[in-house]
């Protein structure tokens, strides 16, 4: 169990932000898209598509960092520790995203000023949350127990680079794209319309941005594209950036078809799935690359077999109820619904 306790933590860790992605990352589009919005009336039906589900949603993002804490101690410290910067930003984000979502409906004169934050705490959300994956993934090496960076700017701004640049900006057209595709789902008439005109140029974007993170890879200090070209793993590796195409093709013609509401979205949180897959293939085992592996930043079996069964109880309430939230609000929302 000393070796599989860590691994099954890596799979329920990585569950954990995978499903905060997916259904969080629609509503930070909707954030991100608020701007294209042709009047109040039109932002409010937005809105009142994730109106009764986007608080639930972070309970995922939670579990993530909850979970990460109790198995990987030393991984949490690291990453904590060295990026507070991003994490407080993208915290701060959140918060400012769940004050302006709840105080724009009950708003009179300031309810365009909430509008605003909506979109701005979403935007600053998605892109800290790039920032950081992308400072992950590019490497943390440490110096004595401490992050040394390859930053542009000192070790206070050590998670500051290119890369994590244009992570943060993949995130954000990424989120974009999933909250058009959920306005396709939800919606009819000309908001409907407007998220599929939105939705066409997004894929593309985001297909670019994603051949530019790939592209990238090789290069980082944290090799995390090396086990891809080593001893023949291309071959039985190359299924994810093919099914990568496939998607990408799929999506684009699900978009311009006017009679595919929930396929587009269902293919564009596939994309999610496949990214989020060649992510983990390429840093497999470390979980903070090149520093430690999921082993090496384990907290004891003991302490993570007492968790694990709390996991156990805890897991399927949060899936039931996610379940039962969507299925409950299942359906087209009609323009002049109500939030209150």
């Amino acid at each position: 169990m000393e070796y599989w306790l860590p691994v099954i933590w890596f799979g329920v860790i990585g569950f954990g932000v995978l499903m905060y992605v997916l259904l969080d990352g629609f509503v930070l589009g909707l954030g991100i898209l608020a701007p294209f919005s042709e009047d109040e009336a039109q932002l409010d039906y937005m809105m009142n598509t994730a109106a009764p589900i986007w608080d639930g949603n972070e309970t995922w993002l939670v579990l993530g960092g909850a979970g990460l804490l109790a198995a990987f101690p030393k991984a949490y410290a690291l990453i904590l520790s060295s990026l507070y910067l991003p994490v407080l930003l993208m915290l701060v984000a959140l918060v400012f995203r769940g004050v302006a979502f709840e105080f724009r409906f009950k708003a009179q004169r300031s309810k365009f000023l909430w509008g605003w934050a909506f979109a701005l705490g979403s935007l600053c959300a998605a892109f800290w949350q790039g920032v950081i994956l992308g400072a992950v993934v590019e490497g943390m090496p440490t110096q004595a127990g401490k992050y040394i960076g390859s930053g542009l700017f000192g070790n206070a701004f050590a998670f500051f680079s290119p890369f994590s640049m244009l992570t943060g900006a993949a995130v954000v057209f990424g989120y974009a794209l999933l909250g058009a595709c959920w306005l396709i789902l939800k919606t009819e008439g000309p908001l409907q319309h407007t998220a599929r005109t939105l939705a066409r140029p997004l894929v593309l974007v985001v297909v670019v941005f994603m051949g530019l993170v790939s592209a990238s890879l090789p290069f980082l200090s944290s090799k995390i594209m090396a086990r891809w070209f080593e001893d023949g793993h291309f071959w039985w590796l190359s299924p994810v950036p093919l099914l990568v195409l496939a998607n990408a093709f799929a999506l684009w013609r699900a978009v311009m078809q006017q009679d595919r509401d929930a396929k587009p979205f269902l293919l564009t949180m596939c994309f999610f799935v496949l990214g989020f897959a060649g992510l983990v293939l390429g840093i497999w085992p470390y979980i903070v690359p090149p520093t430690l592996t999921i082993w090496q930043a384990a907290s004891p079996p003991s302490s993570q077999g007492f968790v694990l069964v709390g996991l156990v109880v805890l897991l399927p309430v949060i899936l039931g109820y996610t379940y039962w939230s969507y299925r409950v609000f299942a359906g087209k929302v009609e323009a002049d619904s109500g939030y209150h």
